[in-house]
C-alpha cells in the first residue's frame, strides 16, 4: 500500500492524499460503507460503485468468520470474489464485537473466548488467528486484534487494556511476518490506538503505534458514548503524534458534522453504520440538515430529496414518495434512504477535499457543520 499526500489545509489540519492497494486507487478523506457480513445493507455493490462511488467498503472479522465462515471464503477466492465487489476492502479486527459482547466473553493474555451470537458456540480469537482469518478473508487493508474498552472506564483498567492491546500488536506483526496473502494481493496491517479518554494513555499509545513504523494506524475506542467534546480532544492530541506521512484511520465516527470536525484534525478516512442504520429507520441526511422523512409535513412535498446530487435516489424521488413507502412499509423505502445517506456521505467527503484542495476547508467547515445539524 502506498499513501501520498498531496496537501494540508493552512487553517488546519486537515489533509488530501491518495492511497494505492492492488484492489485500486482511494482519495482521502474517505468515507467507507460498512458491509458488516460481506453486505451493505439494501444496497448493491452495482449501486455502491456506479451511484455512490464508493472507494472502498468494510468487511466484518467477527460476523463473517461465524457466517458463511472460512471454508467457504476460501473456496470463493476470499471476499472480493463472494460477493463481487473488485475495489478495496477493509476488514476490522472484530475486537469491537468481541467488547460488545460483554455478557458473554472473557478476555485474557492469550486472547478472548466468546459465545457465537448466532448458536451460542464458543471460539477463541487470539492475535494470531485473527490474522489468519483477515488473510483468507482477503482485504486490502486488515486491522490489528486490540481491546476496545468500555465508557466510562476506570484509569487503571484502560491503562491494563492498552497494555494488552500493544502486546497483541506485536503478535499480530509477527504473525503476519511468517505468513503470506492467501489471493496474491498485498494485504496491509493498521495498528489501533487506545487508552479511552485519558491523556497521558492516548498519548503512551500513540507513540508505541507509532514507533512499530506499519504502513497506517487507526484511532480505536472513541464514539463509544464519551462526549464528543473528549472524542475530539483525543482525536486531535493522537494526530499530533502519528506520522503525517501515513494514512490516519478514525473506527466508527459518526456523523457527518463529526467526520467534518476530525477531518479538520487531520483523519483521513472513516467509516460508520450510521447512513444506512439511520436510513433504515427514516432519517436522511442532506447538505441543508436532517430529515425524518416518516413526518407527516413532507406527505406532500413533492420535490427531490436533494436535486443537487448525483445519485439516482436523491435526484429522482420526491419526500413524499419515500414517506409513503416508510407509512407502507415498503422494502424499497429503506433501500433508497440508506443509498442517498452513503451517496450524501461520500459527496461529502469529496466535498472536503475539494475544500482542502482549494486552502478553504476550515472557513467552508465552520460554515457547514451549523447547518448539516438542523432538523428540517
Amino acid at each position: 500500500m502506498i499513501f501520498e499526500l498531496t496537501t494540508t489545509d493552512s487553517n488546519s489540519n486537515a489533509r488530501a492524499g491518495m492511497i494505492t492497494t492492488d484492489h485500486g486507487k482511494i482519495e482521502t478523506p474517505i468515507f467507507m460503507p460498512v458491509g458488516t457480513v460481506g453486505s451493505v445493507k439494501a444496497v448493491t455493490q452495482e449501486q455502491l460503485r456506479d451511484d455512490v462511488k464508493a472507494q472502498i467498503i468494510l468487511g466484518n472479522t467477527y460476523h463473517l468468520y461465524l457466517r458463511p465462515g472460512l471454508e467457504v471464503l476460501s473456496q470463493a477466492g476470499g471476499l472480493h470474489k463472494f460477493n463481487g465487489w473488485d475495489r478495496p476492502l477493509l476488514t476490522d479486527s472484530g475486537g469491537y464485537q468481541v467488547f460488545s459482547l460483554a455478557a458473554n466473553r472473557k478476555i485474557k493474555e492469550e486472547g478472548c473466548l466468546f459465545q457465537s451470537h448466532i448458536d451460542g458456540s464458543r471460539h477463541l480469537f487470539t492475535p494470531e488467528n485473527v490474522m489468519d482469518i483477515q488473510r483468507t478473508i482477503g482485504a486490502d487493508i486488515i486491522m490489528a486484534f486490540d481491546e476496545c474498552p468500555p465508557y466510562p472506564s476506570e484509569y487503571r483498567y484502560a491503562k491494563k487494556s492498552m497494555e494488552l492491546t500493544h502486546r497483541w500488536l506485536d503478535r499480530c506483526i509477527k504473525r503476519l511476518a511468517e505468513t503470506q496473502p492467501a489471493y496474491g494481493h498485498e494485504q496491509t496491517l493498521f495498528p489501533i490506538v487506545q487508552g479511552s479518554t485519558y491523556k497521558d494513555l492516548r498519548t503512551i499509545s500513540a507513540t508505541e503505534i507509532a514507533a512499530r513504523e506499519c504502513a497506517g494506524n487507526a484511532i480505536g475506542g472513541l464514539s463509544v458514548g464519551e462526549p464528543v467534546q473528549d472524542m475530539y480532544e483525543m482525536c486531535g492530541l493522537v494526530c499530533e503524534i502519528l506520522p503525517k506521512e501515513k494514512p490516519r484511520y478514525l473506527m466508527g465516527v459518526g456523523t457527518p458534522w463529526n467526520i467534518l470536525e476530525n477531518i479538520a484534525l487531520g483523519v483521513d478516512m472513516f467509516d460508520c453504520v450510521m447512513p444506512t442504520r439511520n436510513g433504515r429507520n427514516g432519517m436522511l441526511f442532506t447538505w441543508n440538515g436532517v430529515i425524518n422523512i416518516k413526518n407527516k409535513k413532507w406527505a406532500t412535498d413533492f420535490t427531490p430529496i436533494y436535486e443537487n446530487s448525483p445519485c439516482f435516489a436523491s435526484n429522482r424521488y420526491t419526500k413524499a414518495y419515500l414517506r409513503h413507502l416508510f407509512a407502507a412499509g415498503e422494502i424499497l423505502g429503506m433501500q433508497l434512504a440508506s443509498i442517498h445517506n452513503i451517496a450524501f456521505y461520500l459527496e461529502l467527503v469529496q466535498e472536503a477535499r475539494k475544500q482542502i484542495l482549494a486552502g478553504n476547508y476550515a472557513s467552508w467547515k465552520n460554515s457547514m457543520v451549523p447547518q448539516l445539524k438542523q432538523r428540517l
